[in-house]
């Protein structure tokens, strides 16, 4: 098959539409199950590239969670801790701890649930049994892996009444070095984007602080990579092996590290005790469990705590997390990575990231103010490495 006929495009009214090889070989892909559509191969195609590159770079399992053509997170397969587990609701989820492709799906679909509800999926692995029965639990349009356990596929099939979008990549097929894409009738060139994400690029290290753990490499290697398939501009933070919060397509970058800094608050007061131990309905399902954490945390569109309004989600009124219990429960964390796909242009970006836990930081370098984002990281006593290299993506 060189060819898939698709239903339609972006939208319903563009037609016709299709992918395939221009050169007239095989697509490396094979459908096993549903009809994906063209954004979920978008997504499909930039996750995969994500997931294969993170298991070279680090060697280990990786999962990632694609919507609207950029991550919403990705991780590594590392061990989960037991408020991770009930923050993701997983706890007591039997073979978890022994599928390290399972934590990392954990991990990559349970940081910021919100974006990745109706998310597509790509591991890095062939999918166990376990990582399938997790995913069946979830709303999800899709996924890529490079294969699928017999009792896995099966359980997959299953969603959406049979219609889950299954796809199966080559994990062999490689790409012609030189890529076009068609705007309004007229065709762009270019080299693929092949440059290795690795340790070499944290070498420079332009801060009075030097000390760079090999924990805070993987994480800031997991966020640049990251970036390298997010919509520009782009910034992510990551903690533990996982991306916990991804500011991508912002025209600004403080815009970018304030979105990408208020998710990965979220995501750390998600594992707070009172947000861990709120006493929701038995029948409240997780998707309407994820809104409601999340108004518990950041207020939204109304005081879930309210009377006349818990009623509706809790079997007891619970106390609200007080300004105060917030401000003390985010400085307990330090040592986030943050990385930026382009240099820092203004020290505010600096502060901001230092409010939610950042300790190291990797970005280009090339401002005509680095003397400035420098001192302001000094200031911390932060850990920042001038990397050389851009990772624009669009």
């Amino acid at each position: 098959m060189n060819e898939f006929e698709l239903k339609y495009g972006c939208n319903p009214n563009q037609k016709p539409s299709r992918i395939f090889m221009k050169d007239g070989s095989e697509l490396p892909i094979t459908v096993l199950n549903g009809r994906p559509g063209y954004i979920n191969f978008l997504d499909a195609f930039n996750s995969w590239q994500l997931v294969k590159e993170l298991k070279e770079a680090l060697g280990l399992p990786a999962a990632t969670s694609f919507k609207h053509v950029s991550p919403t997170s990705a991780a590594v397969g590392l061990p989960l801790s037991d408020s991770l587990k009930k923050a993701c609701f997983v706890d007591g989820f039997e073979g978890l701890d022994e599928s390290p492709l399972a934590c990392a799906y954990v991990r990559a679909r349970g940081t910021d649930r919100l974006c990745s509800f109706g998310d597509w999926v790509a591991l890095s692995d062939v999918c166990d049994v376990t990582t399938a029965k997790l995913l069946a639990r979830e709303v999800s349009d899709g996924i890529i892996a490079p294969g699928y356990e017999p009792e896995a596929l099966e359980i997959l099939k299953g969603k959406r009444k049979g219609g889950y979008n299954i796809v199966q990549i080559d994990p062999n097929y490689k790409p012609a070095p030189i890529e076009t894409k068609d705007v309004y009738g007229i065709t762009f060139e270019q080299g693929r984007n092949e440059f290795k994400i690795g340790e070499h690029l944290l070498e420079n290290i332009v801060t009075a602080n030097k000390d760079l753990p090999e924990s805070a490499k993987r994480d800031l290697i997991v966020a640049l990579i990251t970036l390298k398939y997010t919509q520009s501009n782009s910034v992510c933070y990551a903690i533990d092996g996982q991306a916990i919060g991804v500011g991508a397509g912002q025209q600004s970058r403080i815009h970018c590290t304030r979105l990408a800094g208020t998710k990965a608050d979220t995501w750390l007061m998600r594992q707070h005790p009172k947000a861990l131990n709120l006493p929701f309905i038995p029948t409240m399902g997780r998707p309407e469990r994820d809104n409601v954490i999340d108004g518990y945390i950041n207020g939204n569109e109304e005081d879930v705590c309210a009377d006349g309004i818990w009623q509706n989600y809790f079997t007891e009124q619970p106390a609200p997390i007080t300004a105060k219990e917030r401000a003390e429960w985010l400085a307990g964390f330090s040592g986030v990575a943050l990385a930026s796909d382009a240099f820092f242009p203004f020290a505010d970006n600096i502060k901001r990231a230092f409010a939610s836990g950042v300790t190291y930081v990797a970005e280009p370098g090339g401002s005509i103010r680095d003397d400035l984002v420098i001192a302001e990281c000094d200031k911390n006593n932060m850990v920042m490495a001038f990397t050389g290299m851009r990772l624009f993506h669009h």
